[in-house]
């Protein structure tokens, strides 16, 4: 297996290629589906993928092992100016677990805003895949452009732990880093909750969670290519169907893991977008990608909290795939992207004051 430097160097100088040379090697032309354009890094990643076994001939153990290889690969490098720290708390009590401690990433920009909230992230992976690498570079960019701590959150993941573990998990680490966040230099009593994919579904839940529980609403929601409606049927899913990196079998693979067989696709605990009032949510940043199954059913979230009155920016990235928060280091159009998200985020946050 070659050296994991050694992979990131080759996939930086394959990635500076001009980008007709890139279609050239992905065989032929322009990627043009849904009247939007791939990006060629993207069509070149994709063409590369489909030469190797899918995840969903793997095992969730080996499929996380060899998402977290390539993954590597793609990451943007640290942050400057931002210092991490490793902690764990107390997790969910439950009886499959009891009181498992639940991992933590803290993420400390060094010119911090006191009075900006602090950010709790859950990556994404279909909660069966990922961990504190998969957004680390990302939450990296949120710390240092929005100038306030952001905590990642390491869920357990299915199928040994299937739902509502992982959303479990993230409940517990919303609350507690909220209740915490002057331990980590935020303005006390309110925090942020973000997420990308599975992430994005258990943030937009814990948003409905804190109105169904009468808790506080978050300072704002940051939903990323949210999964909102684990059984969409929308035309997205069709017309991306055998997208990169994310596609409906591996979808459906993913959810034939997270979820157990009792468990019904119409709780809003599963998919948000099924909870019928929307009024009153945390205003909201949504973000969507183009070439992605589920673009169709983040944009309609979008526009179902704009009607119920709920502040949204809605932003879609056309020419990006799902997945491109950890593509910072392959994807020229991804990082910069992740940095505008940052900066949507922070005008968010400035406009609540």
């Amino acid at each position: 297996m070659a050296d994991p430097a050694v992979q990131k160097f080759i996939l930086k100088a394959l990635m500076s290629l001009p980008s007709p040379v890139l279609r050239a090697m992905s065989g032929g032309g322009v990627v043009y589906r849904g009247g939007r354009t791939l990006d060629p890094r993207f069509q070149f990643l994709s063409h590369a993928a489909a030469k190797m076994p899918s995840i969903t001939s793997l095992a969730p153990d080996e499929a996380r092992a060899a998402s977290a290889r390539g993954l590597a690969a793609m990451s943007g490098p640290p942050e400057p100016g931002v210092r991490t720290e490793n902690l764990s708390i107390d997790g969910p009590v439950s009886r499959e677990a009891g009181g498992a401690p639940l991992n933590l990433r803290a993420y400390r920009p060094a010119d911090q805003d006191s009075g900006a909230p602090l950010i709790v992230f859950a990556h994404f992976g279909g909660g069966v895949i990922g961990d504190l690498e998969t957004c680390d570079a990302f939450c990296g960019i949120l710390a240092r452009t929005c100038r306030t701590a952001v905590i990642s959150v390491d869920y357990r993941l299915a199928p040994d732990h299937r739902f509502p573990a992982g959303l479990d998990d993230v409940l517990a680490a919303y609350r507690w880093s909220r209740d915490n966040a002057a331990r980590f230099g935020a303005a006390p009593g309110t925090a942020v909750i973000g997420g990308d994919s599975m992430g994005g579904n258990f943030a937009a839940i814990v948003a409905q969670e804190m109105q169904r529980t009468g808790e506080a609403q978050p300072a704002l929601q940051l939903l990323i290519y949210p999964a909102v409606d684990v059984a969409s049927e929308t035309a997205s899913m069709s017309t991306y169907g055998d997208a990169y990196p994310l596609s409906r079998p591996i979808m459906d693979w993913f959810m034939g893991h997270y979820m157990g067989p009792d468990a019904n696709p119409a709780d809003p605990r599963l998919s948000p977008d099924k909870t019928e009032d929307l009024t009153g949510l945390a205003p909201a940043v949504v973000i969507t990608a183009g070439f992605d199954p589920l673009v169709d059913q983040g944009e309609a979230y979008a526009k179902r909290l704009a009607a119920a009155g709920v502040p949204v920016t809605y932003r879609c990235y056309d020419a990006l795939a799902h997945g491109f928060t950890a593509f910072t280091g392959a994807v020229p159009a991804a990082d910069a992207a992740c940095r505008e998200i940052a900066r949507l985020v922070r005008a968010a946050l400035e406009a609540r004051v």
